[in-house]
């Protein structure tokens, strides 16, 4: 299992979206022109790709993505994917890790909205990423620059003419339909919340908290690096919608011998001001919920010692260790 790490080089697309076609939110690869040598699936899974040296299977050598056979006709291949949820697209990262000599020259990518799995034969497909070439055993982001307000399902990527893609992944900001003053996770990425900033993500990105699946191992959780001075590790989340919070989960599974020992939970509302100046204003946020015990491999429900509006929330753990979810159950407030 290769376990993606944080990459500071990345652009702020990465951070400030989340990956729409995650499968761990529901997102699949629903068509393709030809997945001959490695099935469309593939391309969407979570952990970094890997290379097997001397593997392979009754077509060929096993690759970590998709992969279509040498075309020998005009066109080009496709894989069109339906997103986890709807949402507004940021940028996109095609990733070629491991093909070398088998990667596809260049790549764009459509965007549409349907109801279906499958979109129509008569989809209105609109072009938000235009051709651009690619490289071998490289990662290639790309901002999208999508109209403004414009919310879609489904990308199909096209890669001209064959060849293979490692991983796909596509950034931005779930849109959804929230009935008005519904309980919800307000912490849930599929809803719209995002990480904001995370002082440590050594072991396990912070971005999985706010899954809405629960973890099928310890590599799905945040874990940060065992902490040598004093302090805790901490992480800054925005809210899907702003809200009351009335229940706090904070679930531990497969952490056993590295969990976090203690949390805590602060919030505010926020109505101006970057991603960056939020670090130090979160220090001195209001008190939702004062230092709690955890234990290992457990989900751990608890009340706020206080309800108020919030946009944000800062989550500590003490001294430092893991945890795999924190949902947020509340209402949403104008």
């Amino acid at each position: 299992m290769a376990i993606p790490t944080f990459d500071p080089n990345a652009p702020a697309f990465t951070r400030t979206g989340i990956n729409l076609a995650d499968p761990r939110l529901g997102a699949h690869a629903v068509l393709t022109s030809d997945d001959f040598f490695a099935p469309m699936a593939r391309m969407l899974d979570p952990e970094s790709a890997v290379f097997i040296p001397g593997k392979y299977d009754d077509n060929g050598k096993w690759m970590d993505g998709w992969e279509s056979r040498r075309k020998r006709v005009t066109g080009h291949d496709f894989c069109i994917v339906k997103l986890g949820t709807a949402g507004e697209l940021m940028g996109v990262d095609i990733d070629t890790s491991h093909f070398t000599g088998n990667f596809p020259p260049a790549a764009s990518i459509d965007a549409c909205r349907s109801d279906d799995d499958i979109p129509p034969a008569d989809a209105q497909w609109t072009e938000v990423l235009p051709a651009v070439a690619l490289s071998g055993n490289a990662h290639h982001f790309r901002a999208i620059e999508a109209a403004e307000g414009a919310v879609y399902t489904h990308v199909r990527l096209n890669i001209y003419p064959d060849g293979g893609i490692a991983r796909l992944r596509v950034f931005g900001r779930p849109r959804r339909e929230l009935a008005p003053d519904a309980e919800l996770d307000l912490a849930s990425a599929t809803n719209g919340a995002r990480i904001v900033a995370a002082n440590n993500q050594h072991y396990g990105l912070a971005s999985n908290l706010l899954l809405p699946t629960r973890a099928a191992n310890m590599g799905e959780g945040w874990e940060t690096r065992r902490r040598r001075e004093p302090g805790c590790d901490w992480c800054i989340v925005e809210l899907a919608v702003p809200g009351e919070i009335s229940r706090i989960d904070v679930d531990t599974a497969h952490f056993k011998g590295n969990f976090a020992d203690r949390c805590s939970l602060q919030g505010a509302f926020v109505t101006a001001g970057t991603d960056e100046s939020l670090i130090t204003q979160s220090m001195f946020w209001p008190v939702l919920l004062d230092e709690q015990k955890l234990e290992m491999d457990c989900v751990h429900s608890f009340t706020p010692e206080q309800i108020m509006p919030v946009t944000h929330v800062r989550f500590n753990i003490l001294p430092d260790g893991g945890v795999s979810r924190l949902c947020l159950i509340g209402r949403a407030v104008g």
